[in-house]
């Protein structure tokens, strides 16, 4: 029996190899990327401002955090800049650095490497697939109770692209603060020290901009209520920038927040990448323009899905839709494979933690590649 290959949503180069395609001729639906690309203004600021790689960026992105506060609407002194929502990852953890971390799953990979290197313990708090994976807040506040002292949401959810409601988020963290967990400080004596810390959550909001309505879903207001919360947001995805590595942490504990700050790499967003990245939170038309593209095309895509039996389709409020195959004999692999060798990259998702079954995901791109998309998935 031949074992088919399973390709991550950015191995481009690898599946060209292996299926002796152009780079050129493939249309990432796995990579979850706007497919508007760059805004046409933001090219030309960065061609008309290339000199900046002869300087130093500023510090403390002075500039860079005022215009992230203004599109958030929190103070900039919440707001701490990195290298990609990756960088930031790592230096929550390692400043946290948690004993014992429950993370809602299926979700994204780089938490758990991430922790594979603090010492950390990681569980899953499966979402389940009756549920149509949408979140059962009092299950999990009931969860919280049995000894984390960290806990990491994706919202809305990769792969899942389910969300859970700001009032719900508000429960969770309450019940985070309010349950004290204790962690043991020093067994080198007789007498253990141990020290009573809350539940910090961590809250990653890549795709919040595609969710139908942002502000009944984002946590960032709760910044200014709740010190044990961290929320991250990026540009890769919404503004079509993954390769300038720009993330943004939110948080009202500025305590920990300067932390971070110290043990950051100094200058760890470039000259280029700090302004560029300014420029693309003012462009108000491309921030309309991808909206509109992105939910009406997930619209359209999500009700000529649900006319196919062969797959189950899950309600959809990131730019991607999750699939579970359920024609007798159809492998995610055999799907990736129909569709790859059509110049259609997909993402077999049978490389994520806790989704058992045969499951696919695919994220919305131009009209015109969508509707290739499902004439293939049809005639399945």
């Amino acid at each position: 029996m031949t074992t088919k290959m399973v390709f991550h949503g950015s191995d481009i180069e690898k599946i060209c190899a292996y299926y002796h395609l152009n780079k050129e001729d493939i249309v990432k639906f796995g990579a979850n990327v706007n497919p508007l690309g760059l805004s046409a203004s933001v090219k030309k600021e960065i061609a008309e401002n290339i000199d900046l790689f002869s300087s130093y960026p500023d510090r403390d992105y002075v500039s860079l955090r005022n215009t992230i506060a203004a599109y958030c609407q929190i103070p900039a002194e919440f707001i701490l800049p990195g290298n990609g929502s990756s960088e930031l990852i790592s230096l929550l953890i390692q400043e946290r650095a948690p004993k014992h971390t429950l993370i809602l799953g299926p979700t994204y990979s780089e938490y758990s490497r991430e922790l594979s290197f603090s010492g950390s313990t990681q569980e899953y708090y499966h979402l389940q697939e009756e549920r149509n994976f949408i979140l059962d807040v009092d299950d999990l506040c009931k969860t919280l109770e049995k000894g984390y002292d960290f806990l990491i949401i994706c919202n809305p959810n990769n792969p899942t692209g389910i969300l859970t409601e700001r009032e719900r988020i508000l429960r969770i963290l309450d019940r985070a603060e309010k349950t004290k967990t204790f962690v043991l400080v020093d067994e080198c004596f007789l007498e253990i020290c141990k020290n009573e810390k809350n539940i910090f959550v961590m809250i990653d909001e890549t795709y919040v901009e595609f969710a139908p309505d942002i502000n009944a879903v984002t946590a960032v207001p709760l910044t200014r209520e709740f010190t044990n919360l961290m929320v991250l947001r990026g540009v890769s995805k919404f503004y079509a920038a993954p390769g300038m590595r720009l993330g943004y942490g939110i948080t009202g504990n500025r305590e920990f927040l300067a932390r971070m700050r110290e043990k950051q790499t100094p200058w760890s967003l470039n000259s280029l990448g700090a302004f560029a990245g300014k420029k693309m939170l003012l462009d108000h038309d491309y921030f309309r323009r991808a909206r509109e593209l992105i939910l009406g095309e997930r619209d359209r895509m999500e009700t000529e899905l649900k006319k196919l039996p062969i797959f189950k389709v899950y309600p959809a409020y990131a730019n991607f839709i999750l699939l579970k195959i359920q024609k007798e004999g159809l492998t995610s692999a055999d799907v990736f494979e129909a569709c790859i060798k059509k110049g259609l990259m997909i993402r077999d998702c049978s490389s994520f933690q806790c989704l058992d079954g045969e499951f696919v995901r695919f994220c919305i791109m131009m009209p015109e590649d969508n509707t290739r998309l499902l004439d293939i998935l049809k005639q399945l």
